[in-house]
């Protein structure tokens, strides 16, 4: 069960035990929570199985965007991603900022950017991937956790970008103490591109709040990189 589904969970139980303990106070039927809870854990049980939680993360997200700060971060998040790709030479094939967008994109969990992993299936596949080519992704993967860092100081954000590394390095069959440092090297790495880059990242985070295409968006790094060495 991933982590949103648990959030609704946790929500759901605490809406279950205040509805017990209100009820007599309200002159609630006692079916009420027992019907309450049977459709409810029903239904999630579906969400969990059948749609792979799609349902929890876009409630649990509907909720954390009330939030102005939330919408903040997932921003400046997603486009820490988006950055370091661009400037890595990583293909960026579209990006979500709502687990909502991604459930129409038909994308799973909470959406975020979508990059062209062609490159690095290949070579997987070939088993020949090169200490290069790893560098690249898993410091994209991180770029999220890097921006959030340098932004606010910590990273709310980040949990499915560590899991992606983990199985690519699970499936390299490296060891976790190799693991735990490339992770902090990734984060290092893509700390000091976006330092490098910053009008080039705050001109992005404008231009993904505004909606803006992948090619616009590419386009606002590109002339701020131009600016930048003129």
């Amino acid at each position: 069960m991933n982590q949103a589904s648990l959030n609704l969970v946790a929500i759901t139980l605490f809406s279950l035990v205040m509805m017990s303990l209100l009820g007599p106070i309200l002159h609630l039927s006692p079916a009420v929570p027992a019907i309450a809870t049977f459709g409810i854990l029903s239904f999630m049980a579906i969400d969990t199985f059948g749609l792979q939680g799609r349902f929890g993360a876009i409630v649990i997200d509907s909720f954390a965007r009330l939030s102005p700060e939330h919408r903040a971060r997932v921003i400046r998040h997603e486009a820490g991603h988006f950055l370091v790709a661009h400037l890595s030479g990583i293909p960026i094939t579209g990006y979500t900022l709502t687990a909502w967008e991604a459930f129409r994109q038909g994308q799973s969990g909470q959406g975020g950017v979508s990059f062209d992993t062609q490159e690095l299936d290949q070579e997987l596949k070939q088993g020949i991937l090169s200490n290069q080519l790893i560098d690249r992704y898993c410091t994209v993967w991180m770029a999220g956790t890097a921006a959030e860092t340098l932004v606010y100081g910590n990273a709310e954000g980040g949990a499915d970008d560590r899991q992606k590394f983990r199985t690519l390095w699970f499936q390299l069959k490296r060891t976790n103490a190799e693991g735990a440092l490339k992770e902090k090297g990734a984060i290092f790495q893509a700390k000091s591109l976006i330092q490098s880059q910053m009008q080039a990242f705050e001109a992005l985070v404008v231009a993904m709040e505004g909606g803006a295409s992948v090619e616009d968006c590419c386009q606002a790094i590109d002339e701020q990189q131009v600016l930048q060495a003129t």
